[in-house]
């Protein structure tokens, strides 16, 4: 396999790391949207969040608050955003499941992302609805 990610954990690509124990790493993003950019892998690959095991998923959460404190607090952030691209739809470029923490300042420059028009009453019922229908299912399977 020819991940990077996989590569950075098994250190044989360099890594400026952040964070490490049995089953994850953090490491500098080397394109940071802010200096201070942080990526929160877990050390086997999983294509997706889609993948990662609901053990390790379970494990990640209180991971990013720690590590995230750390970013703000080492960056004198006055906030982060947490990021997490599944899919090429959604921008994911590295097919290793990664959380982004991104420090953010005032006045950076970044803009969050805009919305669409505002939808329908009709148009959000419905895609409540197959929503709901798909997690029914997901239970009835899994």
């Amino acid at each position: 396999m020819n991940c990077v990610f996989c590569r950075i954990v098994k250190k044989e690509l360099p890594a400026h790391t952040v964070f490490e124990n049995d089953h994850w790493l953090a490491f500098l993003d080397i394109k940071p949207v802010n200096l201070g950019h942080t990526l929160l892998v877990p050390k086997t690959h999983y294509d997706n969040l889609l993948d990662l095991p609901t053990n390790l998923a379970t494990k990640a959460l209180p991971l990013i608050q720690k590590i995230a404190a750390g970013v703000q607090g080492g960056t004198g952030a006055a906030g982060f955003n947490l990021g997490l691209n599944n899919g090429a739809a959604a921008g994911q470029l590295i097919n290793h499941v990664h959380f982004h923490i991104i420090p953010r300042l005032l006045g950076d420059g970044h803009r969050h992302w805009h919305g669409r028009t505002i939808p329908s009453d009709e148009e959000l019922a419905a895609v409540e609805k197959k929503i709901l229908s798909a997690l029914e299912s997901a239970e009835r399977t899994g």
